[in-house]
């Protein structure tokens, strides 16, 4: 089966980025990487970003948010 949409694609590889805010997102390595990210983990399956989130990004709260 062939993506259309990179992000959706579960064979793709991904970055983990963080913004200012200390949030993360998963990147697909296709795609120029977007303005006021900076990459925290090379490509990597898609798996291995969500466990590596999974067991570092304690909330969905953004920096400036937090007390």
């Amino acid at each position: 089966m062939e993506f259309t949409n990179p992000f959706d694609n579960p064979q793709g590889q991904f970055y983990i980025l963080q913004n200012h805010q200390r949030q993360f997102s998963l990147w697909p390595a296709e795609c120029a990487l977007p303005a006021g990210w900076r990459v925290i983990c090379e490509p990597q399956a898609q798996n291995d970003c969500n466990a590596w989130l999974t067991a570092n990004w304690q909330t969905l709260t953004p920096a400036h948010h937090a007390r």
